[in-house]
């Protein structure tokens, strides 16, 4: 544990964040938490709760592949993938 600590301490881009990595991530789960109505998850259970999380991230992987191939290109894809 304590060299955990230490290791990221010492660690530069651990509090530079230089890269944007941590501002797409953060894009990432606002998004999810606006779709979900910003409150909690509608299932009970941890199985569960982790189906419910999956879906919404399958949905924003097509909306994000939709905006960026298009959508007849996106089922090309989807139906290459498939074959």
């Amino acid at each position: 544990m304590k060299q955990c600590s230490k290791r990221c301490s010492d660690d530069s881009t651990a509090t530079q964040g230089d890269d944007g990595a941590a501002s797409t991530i953060e894009h990432v789960f606002g998004t999810l938490k606006h779709w979900m109505g910003s409150t909690h998850f509608l299932t009970r259970g941890l199985q569960h709760v982790g189906t419910e999380i999956s879906l919404h991230v399958l949905a924003y992987n097509f909306k994000r592949l939709i905006k960026l191939l298009g959508i007849a290109e996106a089922i090309r894809a989807m139906r290459l993938a498939g074959a």
